[in-house]
């Protein structure tokens, strides 16, 4: 790879044309060529890199742009990036022409793109991409539209508006996150607003302007729109000449989000109170009328005609395809996302409508990072808007040193996976089979925050030990303000449970009183001091998004869960007010939680010091905090367009000061858990044949060779004293790997710029001492402890001996980057715990004193109960001498292998696979129950006759990790001397075969080994 390519991602100046681009291959990863001449065409492709790894199996989704299969329409799959590529070679060619009297503009156009390219501006000067994105509607408008040459532009935009906005004219605008849409939007209020004082009777211009937005946000923010704020565009980034100013103030404008087109109840009135009102006649119609809607909504803009509309996040305004119904494509929560898209979006696109019947809409300029129509739209997801006119895409800003860099995983030290686990942490959890809250907190209660899986752990430690780097590297730089982590969260379950891990937490005790439990395990995150008092100012916001933008009360759920903090900034805010201390004594929550939200990171304001973020759903878009360094993803992320609006949070700019080579330094954003890698739109894929059926049952004639077995829910011990012993072996051991933690080496790249390695480097420190103590009380406490009764605390010095005689002894080995410190995390400590107590039970002498408990309803099982279907192809048809049961379902060749060994074996009486029997051992993983399903049931004479066989429970296993050697240990020591101390089932044995090709060697040695036994 070129040096350059990694040490010098920005390319060009923000303020010029771009120049040079680096050398992408189709995919759009780099190739290893010095970066090429130009500027970069307009081109469909995600600036990140794809991993070093990427699994085979499973289909990438991507944009499909044709479709030979005919599986899809040319209208959904549209791809106007050539129409882009020429509109911008043509303005390119119009910006170059040196006369302004030959632009074919009006002299007040001709000024102030003169003032936009060329003024010594004092302030912040505007990016080149802002204004050729007010030069691309301005080409069109002024010059396009008259020349025939262009005719064939204006079709193309007319025919896409027509299919999909048949009443209205819209320009979309493609810019990335962060790099400046509101001066955008300020520039072409102005050109309009100055041509319609200056040239009232042209029918190109307006003076009246509709801005909707996408929540409450991002409307605040775009108050700097309005002449008369005192932070007005206009004046203090200097975007209009001074003789122009006067112009500005004449102009209607008019900010609002699309929730206000939502027709609203014009009296509050009963159930029993309407039918009253309606007797006998027709319903009482109470809402409100398009007109009362519209007049509440729009106001002062209804005296005038011909308004202009700009869409800010236009991507959620749109009329969804007609006669589709694309929401039925979906199921669960991608299903109730399609649904509220399409609501949100025919909403907001109903409300300009309605404005257009009313006074007519001149234009409507949409602005988004991603112009893409959303799931359940009946287009498909990720198509982009056809109507979009320009693109200045994430690849450009990066190049021109915009924004941050994004840097995503892109190998680990987790060999048995096939894609970075940090690349798509949720999706990992998942397949590991790690439960995440699905619920709302109101409904799940009070979660345990110390149950939160090992792979996110050692995640957020990784992630955190970076960021306590960045944030020593901007303390000693002098930074007033500290960088900004972000976790990202699916529900407010889950972002409580990460919000109290990493902050710390309260429980309230018995007598009602709060009682603090933990100060939290990231130090810098903490919201409790040393003394377990909580910090004056908290260091981790809970934020849920949806409901501060909605504008209404929050929840009483959300509203338990961040009241501290809420009553603590509300306090801050009282003593900062003085004299207006009355008015920050009655601000909302919400009111006052947005308002913290949107100053983090802002000098002198309520949230300047807030080092951590935990938001429920998606932070905000318009969230302009430019002190992001690190983004935490634990949620689904279905589509590009979710990945890169979450992305987008982190990537506007800290510093925006030139360097020697008037380009910006480059400035990072590390991100775990955002799977940011894939086009926006899933395949479709083509439908699938029907499998064959087999039908697997016991067969009536088959009768004699029937198997029972008993069903147990759990074991009893009996202790005869309290004296305690362990008896070590190999299955004691604990191996740590990042199987079991999370990968604890994870190389973060972007496209471009340099990598950095992270780990859970913060742990390392941790004592021996510390560990044994942990393992030794959570030992104590879940499981030696009696349901109801106090912990037999007496019994703590012989655990704790136990526990370090078997951290000394080596029977917790740690791997792969791993550090003792890890077995504390609960699910680790719950494992460690389970094999220390086994040990115990062996020592003990469980097979005399274990017992089985019982199904009290249904405490036998056997074959004749088997019946189920299956469309698997790999069957084992039994022998009718062997089996109840006419076939065995084989998930491995080992299966396979063992059916042959055991129906040629002649001390084999009868098997069965254990499928449909519902044989289960219970069995815990850690702290949590579960069922352990061995895989076959032998039947075995050895040599006490026909009447009293050895029942063997076979595991056959090829890899064996942590939870295979508890269910082993389990067997051992629990359910085979448990079962046969109850005498009434007959014997058992387990035994495990690790070795497909020594299967049966190491059978007929069990079968002889039994028979030797009984011999003897």
């Amino acid at each position: 790879m070129n040096p350059t390519f990694f040490e010098q991602p920005i390319l060009n100046s923000p303020y010029d044309a771009p120049t040079r681009h680096h050398a992408l291959d189709p995919d759009g990863q780099p190739l290893d060529q010095p970066p090429v001449d130009g500027r970069r065409r307009s081109e469909l492709i995600t600036p990140v890199p794809k991993p070093r790894k990427k699994k085979a199996g499973k289909d990438q989704e991507s944009f499909v742009l044709s479709d030979k299969e005919g599986l899809s329409t040319i209208e959904q799959e549209y791809n106007p990036t050539p129409i882009i590529n020429e509109i911008r070679q043509h303005v390119a060619t119009w910006r170059e022409i040196p006369n302004p009297a030959d632009w074919g503009v009006t002299p007040a156009t001709a000024q102030l793109l003169k003032h936009w390219r060329h003024h010594n501006f004092q302030g912040v000067q505007p990016f080149f991409c802002q204004v050729e994105a007010a030069e691309t509607a301005i080409w069109l408008t002024e010059v396009a539209r008259r020349e025939k040459r262009y005719k064939h532009l204006w079709a193309h935009i007319e025919g896409a508006n027509k299919d999909a906005n048949p009443e209205l004219m819209r320009l979309a605008l493609k810019m990335a996150t962060g790099s400046g849409k509101t001066t955008v939007m300020a520039m072409l209020i102005g050109w309009q607003t100055v041509n319609a004082v200056r040239s009232p009777t042209s029918s190109l211009f307006t003076r009246g302007f509709l801005l909707i937005a996408p929540g409450i946000t991002i409307r605040d923010r775009l108050r700097v729109l309005l002449p008369q704020d005192p932070d007005s565009y206009y004046r203090t980034r200097e975007l209009l000449p001074a003789d122009m100013l006067p112009d500005i103030d004449k102009a209607k404008i008019l900010i609002t989000n699309y929730h206000a087109f939502k027709r609203r109840e014009t009296m509050e009135v009963s159930k029993v109170g309407r039918a009253l009102l309606q007797g006998r006649g027709e319903p009482v119609v109470t809402i409100e009328t398009e007109g009362q809607m519209l007049q509440r909504a729009c106001g002062e803009l209804l005296a005038m005609k011909n308004v202009v509309v700009i869409n800010d996040e236009a991507h959620h305004c749109y009329r969804e395809k007609a006669g589709s119904d694309d929401e039925g494509a979906y199921k669960g929560e991608e299903k109730d996302e399609a649904k509220k898209n399409n609501e949100a979006a025919r909403l907001w696109i109903s409300g300009i409508e309605a404005l257009n019947r009313k006074v007519g809409v001149r234009a409507v300029y949409d602005l988004s990072a991603t112009p893409f129509f959303l799931r359940g739209s009946g287009y498909a997801e990720g198509t982009l808007f056809p109507w979009s006119v320009s693109d200045f895409s994430l690849m450009d800003a990066i190049e021109c040193g915009i924004v941050k860099l994004p840097r995503v995983p892109v190998a680990d030290n987790l060999t048995s996976s096939d894609m970075p686990v940090y690349r798509d942490l949720w999706d990992h959890l998942k397949e590991q089979g790690y439960k995440m809250p699905q619920k709302g907190a109101s409904k799940t209660g009070d979660l345990d925050p110390f149950q939160v899986p090992p792979p996110l752990q050692t995640a957020l430690y990784a992630l955190y030990g970076h960021y306590e780097k960045t944030y020593e590297a901007w303390q000693k730089a002098g930074i007033g303000v500290p960088p900004v982590f972000i976790v990202v969260c699916n529900n407010t379950s889950t972002s409580k449970l990460i919000y109290e891990w990493m902050s710390g937490f309260e429980r309230p005790s018995d007598d009602g009183e709060k009682v603090r439990e933990h100060s939290g395990h990231l130090s810098l995150f903490q919201n409790y001091d040393q003394y377990g008092e909580r910090l004056a100012r908290p260091n981790t916001l809970l934020i849920d998004s949806e409901q501060i933008e909605s504008g209404d009360a929050l929840d009483a759920a959300f509203r338990d869960i961040a009241g501290p903090e809420i009553d603590q900034f509300r306090r801050e805010l009282i003593q900062r007010g003085g004299a207006g201390a009355v008015s920050a004594d009655s601000i909302t929550d919400s009111d006052l939680l947005r308002e913290v939200m949107n100053t983090v990171g802002k000098t002198g304001r309520l949230g300047e010091q807030v080092r951590c973020v935990v938001s429920v759903s998606m932070l905000t878009e318009g969230w302009d905090a430019n002190t992001v360094t690190h983004i935490l993803g634990i949620r689904a992320f279905g589509t590009q367009l979710l990945c890169e609006q979450v992305v987008g949070r982190a990537l506007r700019r800290q510093s925006y000061d030139l360097n020697d080579e008037g380009l910006f330094d480059v400035e990072y954003a590390d991100i775990l858990g955002i799977p940011f890698d894939f086009a926006s739109k899933p395949v479709v894929a083509p439908p699938k044949p029907p499998k064959p059926v087999t039908r697997v049952h016991a067969v009536r004639e088959r009768e004699a060779l029937s198997v029972s077995f008993p069903r147990v829910v759990g074991y009893r011990k009996d202790l005869p004293d309290e004296r305690i012993t362990a008896e070590f072996r190999e299955d004691s051991r604990l191996l740590l790997t990042p199987e079991l933690t999370g990968p604890c080496k994870t190389l973060l790249e972007g496209i471009v710029g340099a990598g950095v390695e992270i780990g859970p480097d913060v742990l390392a420190d941790v004592r021996q001492s510390t560990v044994s103590f942990t393992i030794a009380k959570h030992l104590l406490y879940t499981r030696f402890k009696e349901p109801n009764e106090p912990a037999p605390m007496h019994l703590f010095g012989q655990v704790k001996g136990i526990v370090r005689r078997w951290l000394d002894e080596g029977y917790l080995q740690c791997t792969g980057g791993t550090v003792p410190a890890m077995v504390a995390y609960t699910e680790i400590a719950d494992k460690a715990a389970e094999l220390i107590y086994l040990a115990c039970q062996r020592r003990d002498g469980s097979q005399t004193r274990m017992k089985a408990m019982l199904d009290a309803y249904n405490p036998c099982g056997s074959t004749s109960q088997v019946s189920f279907n299956t469309t698997k192809a790999d069957l084992w048809k039994t022998s009718a001498d062997k089996s109840h049961v006419n076939f065995v379902v084989c998930d491995s060749d080992w299966e396979a292998e063992l059916s042959r060994v055991v129906e040629s074996h002649p001390r084999v009486k009868a098997y069965v696979k254990n499928q449909g029997l519902q044989f289960e051992v219970p069995y815990r993983d850690g702290a949590i129950p579960k069922k352990y399903l061995p895989d076959f049931i032998v039947q075995v004479d050895d040599g006490r006759g026909p009447d009293d066989l050895l029942n063997i429970v076979v595991e056959t296993k090829g890899y064996r990790g942590l939870d295979a050697q508890i269910k082993a240990e389990t067997m051992k020591n629990l359910w085979v001397p448990g079962v046969n101390n109850l005498e009434s089932f007959g014997r058992w044995a387990f035994a495990e075969f690790r070795d497909v090709y020594e299967i049966e060697k190491a059978f007929a040695k069990l079968v002889d080994d039994a028979v030797s036994k009984v011999a003897a």
